[in-house]
């Protein structure tokens, strides 16, 4: 764990989130179900400290593909949070890319790649992925398949449950970020999902703090108007999740 202070806000004061809450965001799991579970242990022990103080993880999206659990995943994310918690979940790019296949096996090429990685995702649930990705007829047969396996609990999960966004003190939470210049109301759902580089790159005042997920970095990164938090969980072993309460951030990290 470190402790870290944002620079100063338009207003000549730090960012905060209101007085007497502990808000954690988690970022992006992709499958590793035993590092959502070290993390949560570590955001419990964080919380202990302050158990009168209201308490919400927020969880930035991503929570399949890639890794090897993304099952095991969904299955903890519906289990609930830690005692004395509440829990947001945001809708990651890659829960929009499995409930496309579900849909439409012409995404199945793109969702089985390699670098995306849905192949871990039905293999979880006990699917063969299809031995051509290619291929309509395997494509069809691996679709089919993923809907009989995928329980009903875990398809409401992905179809109703999972936010585009929330706001919470001086802090916006969403998966990939904003585009700069686009009051919120008006953001599409592509952008808060996929958008990178113009959101990046952007030193503009979004009128919040915006902490993300999406784009991996080997360290947490904190700018003026953003702080990403996807460390590469399901190739580094390393989750991270930013800790804040009153202006104060904290990291912590499996």
């Amino acid at each position: 764990m470190r402790a870290r202070r944002t620079q100063q806000g338009s207003a000549g004061a730090p960012p905060r989130v209101p007085d007497r809450h502990l808000v954690y965001a988690v970022g992006d799991i992709h499958g590793r179900a035993d590092l959502l579970e070290r993390m949560l242990a570590q955001i419990a022990d964080d919380a202990a400290r302050r158990p009168d103080f209201a308490k919400y993880i927020i969880y930035l999206g991503d929570y399949v593909d890639r890794g090897p659990d993304s099952a095991l995943v969904v299955e903890r994310l519906l289990a609930g949070p830690p005692p004395g918690f509440g829990a947001i979940h945001l809708k990651g790019n890659h829960e929009v890319a499995l409930l496309d296949f579900l849909n439409d096996v012409r995404i199945g090429p793109t969702w089985f790649a390699d670098n995306i990685g849905g192949g871990m995702t039905v293999a979880s649930y006990g699917v063969l992925p299809p031995a051509d990705p290619n291929d309509p007829d395997h494509l069809a047969a691996a679709q089919a398949h993923f809907r009989a396996a995928l329980p009903a609990a875990h398809r409401a999960f992905l179809t109703k449950d999972l936010r585009t966004h929330v706001t919470i003190g001086d802090y916006l939470f969403v998966h990939a970020g904003i585009r700069p210049g686009v009051p919120l109301a008006e953001q599409r759902e592509e952008d808060l999902l996929w958008i990178r580089r113009d959101f990046l790159n952007s030193t503009a005042d979004h009128g919040k703090i915006v902490v993300h997920g999406h784009t991996i970095a080997p360290e947490p990164e904190q700018r003026a108007n953003r702080i990403g938090i996807d460390t590469g969980a399901y190739a580094t072993g390393r989750l991270t999740c930013l800790a804040l309460e009153g202006a104060e951030q904290r990291f912590l990290s499996t």
